[in-house]
């Protein structure tokens, strides 16, 4: 679970005007889940924005202070440099998160660029929904001019594609063996 420490009228964490809570209130949210926790396997992240508003130290002291109350892994949003994840990384010695979105304010690291900083799992959030959603706009507005999908069909996935990625043909086979038997002369 990701707990923030931005206020209620949170925004994305790449933009610009965030505010987030005292230090003492995200520390109180991370000990309240922690407390609270049942299932030694149940993971609380604190998700910190406080990079772009208080500064790299400020933002490792506070992730530090959340480690302190039960945080298991921290996420520093809006990381500009692979050396600032390794100070988080060495501050706090839990694993670290790297959020690696397109058109914000953290570099497309690759994900060898982050093992070396001492990032333990990378996020990308929106990578293929923006591909996908850039891909639909052309087919809606081929649809629109053209009034057929025809010019843009190469940039579809085919039946076949998608019946070989998912294993569709071993499913129906074992559903003809399933419901064989429930049939007369079976």
């Amino acid at each position: 679970m990701h707990i923030e420490d931005q206020v209620q009228q949170k925004r994305c964490g790449h933009r610009p005007n965030k505010e987030i809570v005292s230090r003492d209130e995200m520390v109180d949210r991370i000990k309240a889940a922690a407390d609270a926790r049942t299932d030694s396997s149940f993971v609380v992240m604190a998700r910190t924005d406080a990079l772009a508003v208080e500064g790299l130290q400020a933002a490792i002291d506070r992730a530090c202070a959340c480690v302190e109350a039960g945080a298991d892994m921290i996420f520093p949003e809006a990381i500009t440099e692979l050396d600032m994840y390794k100070k988080f990384a060495d501050a706090v010695k839990v694993p670290i998160l790297a959020n690696i979105t397109e058109f914000g304010k953290t570099p497309l690291f690759t994900t060898q660029e982050l093992a070396r900083a001492n990032v333990a799992m990378a996020l990308y959030p929106l990578s293929a929904w923006r591909a996908g959603n850039a891909a639909m706009l052309k087919v809606y507005e081929a649809l629109r001019k053209e009034g057929h999908q025809k010019s843009v069909v190469d940039l579809m996935q085919t039946r076949d594609d998608l019946y070989d990625y998912l294993d569709y043909h071993a499913y129906e086979q074992k559903l003809d063996t399933l419901f064989a038997r429930d049939k007369p002369g079976s």
